[in-house]
């Protein structure tokens, strides 16, 4: 009896414990010791739906993780809507007002309420999912909004009145008339304040503003004949931190005027034209040239179907398309557009719309790799004007203090060669004063014809490594090292494509043991390794046999080789690992047979190096992105000299 009762007291108190817990996880949302069952023992969890209020504040985690993605779907709303400006208020980053306006089509007092049901949209009609036109299409964006934040609509359609509507934490409240005369204004205040757990992630308001900073230009560059205006509210303050207005002409023009106000125009100066095609997939937009690197991939915009988007498939096309011409720690600058049937994308890949999956990744990767290095092949010698500006920040004179202006007393001997100077018979001293380079007993070429070449004709070297050349606008510094090393690079580069890549057969191959997983996935690009000197093959199980490796690289580890593969594969859906060590080989061994620094050239090596240069692409640039030239207006030389 006493072991009966002991069990019931038990039992009691383990059905007291739980009931404890739960009052407690009510209280709180959380429970306090996470080894805790939340169920009471031998009791089955009961399935129940959920109300709606719960359901929008867990959609909204997923759509509004910050107050910029906030801004991104409401402004995406007004573009969806056919507007052509569109203005955001911001106060306090985003967290006590977002106030966006626009000139669209707006919505009729029918129409309000059902926007801010879940699930409700204009944008498609369910029958379609994967042909999509616009930016949203979910009909998340509003009631997640309103379940979070205090949300306010007014809007006004052609034709009609205009109306308003207001929800908070949810509760919406009745429809009423407003004055407004046309379009919509959203007006979002106190947001997260519904779940108040959300604003400890929030980052200070200046990172916040940065943030939604950076998603309106990045739907400013995918709309260019959309105007924008970003205003900073806080304090009562009213200050523009960005505005463009709608771009005309056609689509590069437009591009170009807008990327230039966004990007900046040292972007656009330096920024080559892109406008391929391959199988129903269309690249256009602008890359920079490899002299104008970054040393992050901030300046790096990909849109697909003109949506902006983060996909590591193209990341990884846009670092193979400059893998010869940066190093890793460099990063290109480019706005691209992909453009393709909405049935060979699928952007319904996450709630947040930027990710996306294309049915054919091998063909847009493709695409952008060579489309890009087919235009930076095109530009041929050339590089950014960025680098004459830095050349002549750095020569810019130290400030001195104002003083009346005189001519200095000269001294004897430079008084005596003044005299000879303005005496007949000038041209006897160019031997003397001359910085030409050519032999006396040699005959100078046609100066002229060189001098309007783009590098123009060598005049000296000086240091025994830097060349100096003059043009018909100013003057050329070529490093000779790095100059030559490029072109040697291209020439081994070139010998490699027509010869291929010799292998070396391993007398004893190498078992390298992998997961099934794995296996599937090297061997599924066997083929592209073999072109590279990389010969794999099955070897029963899930292993791998290693045959023959690249000969250039010498002795391999082939495990940490094909390791290492695997690690690019999976990152960003293909390797160009044993290329890219193929390639640093040539770029050493083009290093050592190149011109040294410290030799003195003769004056028609120095024109042949400059000739050379303007015949080979990529020549603006050594192996590792840095250029191999500076050119030097005549303009910015005498303005450095006072002579403007």
């Amino acid at each position: 009896m006493r072991l009966l009762e002991r069990s019931y007291f038990c039992g009691d108190l383990m059905l007291m414990r739980w009931f404890v817990h739960s009052l407690f996880q009510n209280r709180s949302g959380s429970a306090k010791f996470s080894g805790m069952n939340t169920q009471a023992p031998n009791m089955r969890p009961v399935i129940r739906q959920l109300d709606d209020a719960s359901i929008n504040r867990i959609a909204a985690g997923e759509v509004v993780e910050r107050p910029a993605s906030a801004v991104k779907e409401l402004v995406e709303n007004a573009i969806d809507a056919g507007a052509r400006r569109v203005e955001i208020e911001i106060a306090d980053g985003g967290k006590t007002l977002i106030r966006i306006t626009d000139d669209g089509c707006g919505m009729t007092g029918d129409e309000l309420p059902l926007a801010l049901s879940r699930h409700a949209t204009s944008k498609i009609d369910g029958s379609d999912l994967l042909n999509i036109h616009s930016f949203g299409f979910r009909g998340e964006a509003l009631p997640s909004l309103g379940a979070v934040g205090r949300l306010t609509i007014q809007s006004r359609a052609q034709g009609f009145e205009a109306v308003e509507l207001s929800v908070e934490g949810g509760e919406k409240s009745a429809l009423k008339p407003c004055a407004l005369n046309g379009g919509t204004v959203v007006t979002l205040r106190d947001l997260f304040f519904a779940t108040p757990a959300r604003l400890k992630f929030l980052r200070s308001d200046r990172a916040e503003m940065m943030a939604i900073s950076d998603v309106i230009k990045r739907l400013a560059m995918a709309e260019p004949s959309v105007g924008f205006i970003l205003r900073d509210v806080s304090g009562g303050k009213d200050r523009v931190t960005f505005r463009v207005e709608p771009e005309t002409g056609d689509l590069f023009d437009a591009l170009r005027g807008r990327l230039g106000r966004v990007m900046g125009g040292e972007f656009t100066e330096n920024a080559l034209a892109i406008d391929a095609e391959r199988e129903g997939f269309h690249l256009t937009g602008y890359a920079a040239l490899p002299t104008y690197s970054r040393g992050t991939a901030v300046a790096q915009h990909l849109f697909v179907n003109g949506r902006p988007v983060r996909d590591k498939m193209l990341i990884g096309a846009l670092r193979g398309a400059y893998q010869d011409f940066l190093s890793r720690e460099r990063h290109p600058a480019v706005a691209l557009f992909v453009d393709c049937d909405p049935h060979k994308v699928d952007v319904n890949v996450h709630p947040a719309k930027s990710e996306v999956r294309f049915r054919d990744p091998g063909v847009v990767r493709g695409l952008i790799v060579s489309a890009l290095r087919h235009g930076l092949a095109e530009a041929g010698h050339r590089a950014s004007t960025t680098v004459a500006g830095a050349t002549l920040g750095a020569m810019q004179p130290e400030p001195m203090q104002p003083r009346v202006y005189q001519m200095d007393r000269p001294s004897p001997s430079a008084r005596l060669a003044s005299y000879q100077a303005q005496a007949p018979g000038f041209s006897d001293l160019s031997d003397s004063y001359s910085g030409r380079v050519f032999e006396p007993d040699t005959p100078a070429p046609e100066q002229p014809a060189l001098e309007g070449l783009p590098l123009g004709a060598a005049r000296g070297q000086v240091h025994e490594n830097y060349i100096i050349a003059q043009t018909e606008t100013g003057i050329v510094l070529v490093d000779q090292h790095a100059a030559h090393e490029r072109l040697v690079y291209e020439k081994l580069k070139n010998q490699m494509a027509q010869n291929g890549v010799a292998a070396q057969a391993l007398l004893i191959p190498e078992v390298v043991e992998l997961s099934p997983d794995e296996t599937a996935s090297i061997l599924a690009v066997s083929d592209e390794l073999t072109k590279m000197g990389l010969t794999l093959e099955p070897f029963g199980g899930s292993a791998i046999a290693v045959r023959e490796t690249p000969a250039i690289l010498g002795e391999v580890n082939a495990k940490a080789l094909i390791l290492d593969i695997l690690d690019e594969l999976s990152d960003l859906g293909q390797s160009q690992l044993v290329l890219e060590k193929i390639e640093a080989i040539l770029s050493r061994v083009a290093c050592h047979g190149s011109i040294r620094s410290g030799r003195r050239m003769r004056a028609e090596e120095m024109n042949a190096l400059l000739r050379e240069m303007e015949a080979t692409p990529h020549s603006g640039q050594c192996n590792h992105g840095r250029p191999t030239y500076v050119e030097l207006k005549l303009s910015d030389i005498e303005r450095l000299f006072g002579r403007t």
